[in-house]
């Protein structure tokens, strides 16, 4: 275990042969220079082809993405992280394309992979900003003289902060955006937690206090956004509020800080009357987050600026299902743009319209034709927009239905490939593209039944089955009294029969087989499994939940050599047991299809999925050979199990004789898991 690792990572096999190393750093550093230079788009298409022919297996996955070191034909999308995320043996293999951010390492990912949970790459630049000074001044109303709607201000800084802020753009970090045909340029998306500081000083001193009342903070999530001239433009739209529903924070107006000066026809369209046609550097915007706005790139030099909002403390935001269900559906058809190109302006769209209804502001504009995708897996039909699923009532149980609609919602991995990658995926064009509700014939629960109902078939297994725990956690060996420590008992040493070794495999397999019972779907390499006990069906809905893993019992010993009962215990296989909390599935059945909903984004649940891979372990006879290579000295299932350990818990025991650290403490905790 490389201890800088992050809990969430895991090292795949990383590349030996030489010729295959040597085309990777090449294409990585190829991909950089081109990036960094004005290539010609001869030259960029030239890269592109050669990209992708290539297929490369991952080296990393870190928050259930994969990732390589250089761009391939799966790996196309570049992020960036922080170079302590990536284990030792393989950091080296990995670009730091900014020479200002060393820490910053790029990793190369497969957007297929991508989910609500991964859409966004925030950099951490809290370091970048750690001495700033800036004002605003020179307050100009926008709008009605009695009414403005919006303010520009001048951004007093100091020269140091001036070369931080326009800085950003030599670090070399913008990537085109996910929803490229709606936004134009490039962007990248940072926190910064200083420059949040000082600029709520400078907005509570330089703004109205009428438009202040309840001000808590700038957002400290900034975007940095590039647009070069020719680009395309970053469509009419409204800006999503954040929203804080445990601190009742919700944002109220966008704050604009344009780095670079110049003009356009206009640079910024706010409503229909605010047109900002020439922008001197260093100029704020804000104005409510209600207000449709538009930017194009400037006629002439770089247009860079920073994005990101004033927050509110709001006692009286409530909950609006429809409005969860359209944000719930944009979020989804961004996730199948990737697979679908098309679905993008639908998203947009959705978008727009949740955002809009935020505020009680109904959109005017006819409500555009919902777009439907058919999918087909392990010989299952169903139907989604995102938010809504229809399944057949022939071939498929109620909890299956749930367990497909959450794996595709979240995109989960199964075994090395995103869950949405092994569907076959087609857009369905419904009977009527207008009013579709307006008769029961062309409602959407009448047609996809119909549609479903005609590919239906009658299964005689189920499609996913349901795991036997006990056959993954075969008894141990009787132990042999006599048999206390290698050094003492070499001879007939066997470390299946010793005490110890016996011992702590029985713990490290109630450890494991506790988590594995608490989760409703259980993954083995490309076989997914059912816990039926954990996903309950009732009244109308569906609950799928993982209880938090139970804590495992306390021992004492004599060893008197330089291995430890750990030296002995190695994984068995790895079981991928992800922990889900999501809301309760409400479901309605007809003749003709089974409908979920799935409402992954109700204030009053908070989302979690996390990947956990759970080793299960086997004892392992240490030999010659293990010694002679100093793996002897190894502990393989501790330090994959620990990497999963809970990292709040804060086990009541000394440990082993031979470890205090934490996770064996919890390990040999006295608790409820000895019983499981």
């Amino acid at each position: 275990m490389t201890a800088a690792a992050s809990p969430t990572d895991t090292i795949v096999t990383p590349p030996t042969n030489e010729l295959l190393l040597a085309r990777g750093l090449e294409l990585r550093d190829r991909f950089f220079a081109l990036s960094a230079s004005a290539a010609s788009e001869d030259d960029k298409q030239r890269f592109r082809d050669r990209v992708n022919a290539i297929e490369v297996e991952p080296v990393l996955e870190h928050n259930g993405l994969s990732m390589s070191h250089h761009p391939s034909a799966r790996f196309k999308a570049v992020r960036f992280l922080p170079a302590q995320h990536i284990p030792d043996d393989i950091r080296h293999l990995f670009a730091r394309p900014s020479a200002r951010l060393p820490e910053l390492a790029a990793v190369f990912v497969d957007p297929e992979e991508f989910s609500f949970r991964t859409f966004e790459n925030i950099v951490p630049l809290d370091r970048w900003f750690e001495s700033l000074e800036l004002a605003l001044a020179d307050r100009r109303p926008l709008g009605p003289p009695r009414a403005p709607r919006a303010y520009t201000f001048t951004l007093l800084a100091s020269p140091d902060t001036r070369e931080l802020l326009t800085g950003l753009d030599s670090l070399n970090l913008q990537v085109r955006p996910l929803n490229a045909a709606s936004r134009g340029g490039q962007r990248f998306i940072f926190h910064a937690a200083r420059l949040s500081e000082v600029l709520t000083q400078a907005v509570q001193q330089a703004m109205p206090k009428r438009w202040m009342q309840g001000f808590s903070h700038v957002n400290p999530v900034f975007r940095c956004n590039r647009f070069e001239p020719g680009d395309g433009k970053f469509s009419r739209h409204i800006d999503t509020p954040y929203y804080d529903a445990a601190r009742k924070h919700v944002s109220r107006y966008t704050l604009l800080i344009y780095l670079t000066g110049g003009r356009a026809e206009p640079a910024l369209q706010i409503g229909d009357d605010i047109a900002l046609c020439d922008i001197q550097p260093f100029t704020c915007v804000i104005f409510p987050q209600d207000e449709a706005h538009e930017g194009a790139p400037y006629e002439q030099g770089r247009k860079l600026f920073l994005r990101t909002e004033l927050i509110f403390e709001h006692a009286d935001v409530s909950h609006d299902p429809d409005i969860a269900q359209m944000f719930a559906k944009a979020c989804y058809l961004t996730g199948e743009s990737v697979f679908l190109p098309d679905l993008a302006r639908d998203a947009h769209l959705l978008y727009d319209r949740a955002a809009a209804a935020h505020w009680g502001r109904a959109d005017q504009t006819p409500a555009p034709s919902e777009p439907f995708i058919h999918k087909h897996y392990r010989g299952v039909d169903f139907v989604t927009n995102g938010y809504d699923y229809w399944f057949p009532t022939r071939g498929i149980s109620i909890p299956e239905c749930a367990a497909i609609a959450v794996l595709d919602l979240l995109n989960c991995k199964i075994g090395s490939h995103a869950f949405r990658k092994l569907c076959t995926s087609v857009v369905l064009d419904p009977p009527s593209s207008s009013n579709m509700d307006a008769s029961p014939s062309t409602s959407p629960n009448n047609w996809i039944g119909e549609f479903l109902e005609s590919r239906a078939c009658e299964r005689t297994e189920p499609v996913f089955p349901s795991l036997d725990i006990s056959t993954l956690f075969p008894p141990p060996e009787h132990v042999d009294a006599s048999i206390c420590c290698a050094f003492h008992c070499f001879a007939n040493w066997d470390a299946s029969r010793s005490v110890e070794t016996v011992d702590l495999y029985d713990r490290a397999q109630r450890w494991a087989k506790s988590r594995i019972a608490s989760a409703p779907i259980t993954i083995m390499g490309q076989e997914i499994f059912l816990n039926l006990d954990k996903i309950v069906v009732a009244n109308g809905k569906i609950y799928v939940g993982s209880e938090e893993p139970l804590a495992p019992v306390n021992f004492a010993a004599c060893w008197n050599d330089e291995t430890t009962p750990a030296n002995y215990l190695d994984v068995e296989v790895v079981v991928q047991a992800p922990y889900l909390l999501v809301p309760p599935i409400l479901f309605a059945e007809s003749a003709r299809s089974r409908h979920l909903m799935v409402d992954l984004f109700r204030n009053s649940w908070a989302v979690r999925h996390r990947p956990r891979a759970i080793p299960v372990p086997k004892i392992l006879e240490l030999t010659e050979a293990h010694y002679e290579s100093d793996t002897g000295q190894a502990t393989p299932w501790l330090d994959a199990a620990a990497l999963e350990a809970d990292p709040d818990h804060a086990a009541d025991s000394a440990g082993a004789w031979w470890s205090d650290e934490d996770f064996v403490c919890e390990l040999y905790a006295d608790g409820p898991e000895a019983e499981a």
